[in-house]
């Protein structure tokens, strides 16, 4: 029989110690199972035991969890295919005459490899060596500069084929196609946001973004020609998605012929080599195993901390606070935002989705303005969504954001930390801007959920 402990000291013990060890910098993997195994020890007892095999074993056998391997192949081998250079190059040589076109086929162009790879570290470190200098040597402001790759790199983090959408799926029992059919329309939201921003900002102070000199201005044909060389790598993003959206397979199967297309397309693109496969391979390896610990330690901490009477003492604190349904999800989407300033999105989704999932689905969301709400039955995809793009806001957060790092691991010497920093902000306003349209027209996220499964 273990120690008795009140739940107030249990949430301070794990969450302060767990705070304490990540700041020591030792790994989440490995802190969460850790102290799960330490306080199942000390405060828990045999019988409590079983929440060991009993959590992990279904997340080993997890069908949908094997669609995160094939899609992180499938994205290694388009990167390691050439795939961003050449699509960058074919969307800033169309749209480099215009006022910051630099910077909006950028934001183009991470939209459009956010629905190829989804892999935001690949796309923030390619953009950063490939279109910060570009800007820099054509004098465009630090602001436009880096925060357009700094925005335009989180949106893989929500457009599909999104592994974070794979992972909360799991977790929360939910469609995997639903929560990406969902997606779609917040992504491009946040995506024409970050363009109007850029378009805006260029045409009031047009030194900001000024346009490619004319001698460097391709011709007609040439942009076609360029637009065809990337027919192979785009027909292959609308086949994955068309086949999940039209219901014709599965998001495994679809990350299956995923894998298999974009094997062809380095083919085509005379880059499959032996080294690259072997490359890919390995890189789907770390990151599908580092996902993976992930997801055994937190499940593990969660659980203990569930188990133990976590989940209605965090029920009554937030019942207690007198907020009504929106105020407590704005509450939750705060917690969000300041876990995302210290941890990555993996530890932050096992954390928080286990505790948050059931307390919304004892909430009525009817509507704010006199707007249409949202139904029980589309509660968790609604609150998905909603957690997908706050999840973007975590990645561009001083002072730890992920992507501020992988910027500055490949910026000039002269881009400063602080003006990385600085740039993130307006783009961070813009990210809490679409995270307020999908709270209040919840219809952003629902509506084509709605007419591809009726």
């Amino acid at each position: 029989m273990g120690l008795e402990i009140d739940i107030v000291w249990l949430t301070v013990l794990m969450f302060g110690s767990l705070l304490v060890l990540l700041m020591a910098g030792l790994p989440l993997a490995f802190v969460t199972g850790g102290l799960a195994c330490v306080f199942l020890f000390l405060f828990g007892d045999a019988a409590m035991l079983n929440i060991l095999p009993s959590r992990i074993f279904p997340l080993m056998t997890n069908y949908q969890l094997s669609a995160i391997p094939l899609f992180i192949f499938m994205a290694s081998m388009l990167e390691r295919a050439g795939i961003i250079e050449e699509l960058y190059d074919m969307v800033y040589k169309i749209l480099g005459g215009l006022r910051g076109g630099l910077a909006i086929s950028t934001i183009i162009a991470s939209t459009l490899l956010a629905a190829m790879c989804g892999v935001i570290g690949a796309t923030e470190v390619t953009m950063g060596m490939i279109a910060l200098p570009a800007m820099i040597r054509r004098h465009y402001h630090p602001t436009i500069a880096c925060g357009s790759i700094l925005a335009g790199g989180t949106l893989g983090i929500l457009i599909p084929p999104s592994i974070l959408a794979i992972l909360f799926a799991v977790i929360a029992q939910q469609s995997v196609g639903e929560l990406f059919i969902g997606a779609v329309i917040p992504g491009l939201i946040l995506s024409g946001l970050y363009i109007l921003y850029v378009a805006t900002a260029t045409t009031i102070k047009p030194t900001w973004g000024p346009p490619l000199p004319k001698e460097e201005r391709v011709s007609t044909r040439e942009k076609i020609r360029l637009l065809a060389n990337m027919f192979a790598p785009l027909a292959l993003v609308a086949l994955v998605l068309g086949i999940i959206f039209a219901g014709i397979a599965t998001p495994v199967e679809a990350a299956g012929v995923g894998t298999f297309g974009a094997l062809v397309v380095a083919a085509m693109h005379r880059r499959l080599t032996i080294d690259n496969i072997r490359s890919a391979a390995i890189t789907t390896l770390r990151v599908t195993g580092m996902v993976l610990w992930i997801i055994f330690g937190a499940t593990l901490f969660v659980g203990f901390y569930v188990v133990n009477g976590g989940q209605e003492f965090v029920n009554e604190s937030i019942a207690g606070t007198g907020l009504g349904p929106y105020g407590v999800l704005i509450l939750m989407m705060v917690i969000l935002v300041i876990l995302g300033m210290f941890l990555d999105w993996v530890g932050i989704l096992l954390l928080a989705v286990p505790i948050f999932i059931p307390l919304m689905k004892t909430m009525s969301f009817d509507g704010v303005f006199g707007l249409p709400g949202v139904s029980p039955e589309e509660l968790p995809l609604w609150f998905g969504v909603v957690y997908m793009v706050n999840m973007q806001m975590s990645f561009i957060s001083p002072p730890f954001g992920y992507a501020l790092f992988y910027l500055k691991s490949v910026a000039p010497p002269e881009v400063t930390m602080g003006q990385i920093y600085r740039s993130s902000l307006p783009f961070l306003f813009l990210q809490a801007v679409g995270l307020a349209i999908c709270i209040v027209f919840p219809e952003v996220v629902l509506w084509l959920p709605r007419q591809v499964y009726g």
